[in-house]
């Protein structure tokens, strides 16, 4: 009995959160570049909706839940923390790249085309957005440098 407690408290620790039905328009629509960047903004709803990031390594915050975008499972979303010189979002796709690329082409009519002829190449979009090579995955990001201070 005590050993079963154990596995169950270990599977309740170890599940992630389901995500939020606004997930697809508030986290898709910054991935595509077609919302405003705001980490401090992202951060907080990434841990309202999953809780604390799992690692923060990279200049960048950590998620995991159980979200995905255009028909395709989220692997991690990241945000950029204070200390990197952009502000970006990005996410870790289960799908190749041109299988990612299809996928959002159908559902939200954004293109990302190849940037060179490599084997792996980087696929990007009129508005910004980048979709790379991971890991036999896809990781799709929108960066933009932080604006100089005033007076610069």
């Amino acid at each position: 009995m005590r050993r079963a407690a154990g596995v169950l408290l270990a599977f309740a620790c170890s599940a992630t959160q389901a995500a939020p039905s606004t997930f697809g328009p508030v986290i898709g629509s910054a991935l595509l570049c077609r919302s405003q960047l705001d980490n401090a903004y992202f951060h907080s709803w990434l841990t309202t909706a999953f809780g604390p990031s799992y690692k923060h390594e990279g200049g960048a915050f950590w998620f995991k839940g159980d979200a995905t975008l255009w028909g395709k499972q989220v692997v991690d979303v990241m945000v950029s923390d204070d200390t990197n010189p952009m502000v970006f979002i990005a996410a870790v796709i289960e799908s190749k790249p041109e299988e990612l690329e299809e996928a959002i082409r159908a559902s939200a009519g954004l293109r990302h085309k190849a940037v060179d002829a490599s084997q792996y190449p980087l696929r990007g979009s009129n508005p910004g957005s980048v979709i790379a090579y991971h890991m036999g995955k896809s990781k799709i990001y929108c960066g933009k440098y932080k604006p100089l201070p005033p007076g610069r």
